[in-house]
Parts: C-alpha cells; structure tokens; sequence
C-alpha cells in the first residue's frame, strides 16, 4: 500500500462496551479516523500533522486520488502551504464521512472522488459545505484536524484547540458565570466550570448548524447548562431568533466534551 493509499475508506468500528459518543479520538499520527456518533451521525477526523509531515509529494498524490477537477483548481489557487494542507484535510474529512455514512445506511459504496464538496454561494448561510449525496454535513479545522460530521438533518461542529481566550472573549464568555454559579440547578451551576475554549465551541456549534457561522453574534447564543453526559443546552437571542425563528422551539441535541487535549461541540436535530 503507498502513503497515500493510507487515506482510503474503512468501515467505522467503534469498540465494544463505548457509547457511540465516545469512539471519536483525535491522533495526529493516524491519517483517517472514522466513528459513529450519538443521534445516528459519522464524524471523519483527517490529521493535518499527518500531511504536513508527509510533504507535498504525498498532498499532490491525495488530490490527484481523492479530488475532483473543479475541487483540484480550487486547491491550486490556494498558494499557502498551511492553508493548502488545512483544506485538503477537509476535503478528505468530508467526503470519508459521507462514504461512512452511507455504508452504515446501506448505501452503495462509492468513490472519493464520486463526492463533489461545495458550499453556499450568497446570503447569510455563504461558506456552509454541501455535498452532492442525501445528507447534511458539517466542518470544522483547528490545530492538528480537520473534523467533518455527517448527518441525515443539519449539523454544526467546532473544534478549538487549547488557547489563552483574549480578554474581549473572556468577558462575553464569563458574563454570567456569577449567576450560574448560584443557581439551584447542578447542570447550571456546573457551566461555571465549562472550559472558555469549549464555550467558545458550543457558540459556534450551534451558529454553525444554522449555517450562519459568526456572521450572527456569539452573544446571541446564551450557554444554559452543561450536564455530566456531555450534553448541553442554550437560549436564542431575539437576532438569532429573527434569523432563525425555529431556534427557539426547544428541539436541537448538543454535546459538549474535551477530546485528547481539544474541545470539540457538536449539534443537531
């Protein structure tokens, strides 16, 4: 097998005795992780570190394999190698998850490069990936990863690697931490203990699922709880609300955990 077959599909297998929530794992040296996730979702975790370390005979290697001819122009116009590898890393990210997804759902295998990525072109929703193939996915890059969750409805995902927050962040993040803190509730008061970087997670999940990403304001999603099983709840600001008037009626999951040193926030319906 070449280097750059070490990025081809395999079937996810999650080990025995593990809720589905928790087989996502995240090594920079292992090129393809694929898993289940709760609510019938496939996450694909492609490492960054991996390509990097490999160098650009094996990045051109995987977009020659795993691309398609406009995917293969976008990528050549992106002339920062960081940039390059990040996005490559996506690509791959996306188009595993899907396949996953679709053999765990029954669907004929396919090929990578079978699976056209692109995005919303205009609106408030512009930048959102959308693929070619029945489900809905969902993106994220930090540090080492790139993270792609599939799913039959919307999703949203972030991953932030561990980072001093600057003080502006800090200050939206821990506004009410005094209240929540004093709250009867435990699943309240235990969100004072939320680390900032996945505060800052759980916003962008939940801006992400509606496609919005920060073009609404953070501080339109107000953190609620945060449970011992990861889970986590929120409120909707009257501008997410106006955007979004279905934000409010109570339906959305969202989960909330570090994961090997980053802090990943995922939701869906």
């Amino acid at each position: 097998m070449s280097t750059a077959d070490a990025l081809l599909p395999a079937p996810p297998r999650p080990r025995a005795g593990r809720p589905a929530g928790e087989t996502l794992t995240l090594d920079p040296a292992r090129p393809l992780h694929l898993a289940p996730l709760d609510g019938g979702l496939t996450a694909a975790v492609v490492s960054i570190a991996w390509l990097r370390a490999r160098g650009d005979a094996v990045r051109a290697a995987l977009e020659a394999r795993h691309l398609t001819g406009d995917e293969a122009e976008q990528a050549a116009a992106l002339r920062l190698p960081k940039r390059r590898y990040e996005w490559l890393a996506g690509r791959l990210a996306l188009k595993h998850g899907v396949l996953a997804h679709g053999r765990r759902h029954g669907r004929p295998a396919g090929r990578t490069r079978d699976i056209r990525v692109g995005a919303v072109a205009h609106g408030l929703r512009a930048g959102r990936p959308v693929v070619n193939a029945p489900v809905d996915v969902g993106l994220s890059h930090s540090g080492d990863f790139a993270v792609a969750v599939c799913g039959p409805r919307p999703v949203g995902v972030d991953l932030e690697h561990e980072r001093r927050m600057p003080p502006m962040l800090t200050g939206m993040l821990t506004a009410d931490d005094h209240r929540a803190a004093a709250h009867a509730d435990p699943d309240r008061r235990r969100l004072a203990t939320m680390p900032l970087p996945l505060r800052w997670a759980c916003k962008e999940a939940v801006l992400k699922h509606y496609g919005f990403g920060l073009r609404v304001d953070p501080r339109e999603v107000a953190l609620h709880t945060w449970r011992h099983d990861h889970g986590f709840t929120w409120r909707p600001g009257p501008g997410l609300l106006r955007h979004a008037p279905s934000a409010g009626d109570g339906r959305l999951h969202g989960r909330a955990r570090r994961i090997d040193g980053y802090f990943l926030a995922l939701v869906w319906t």
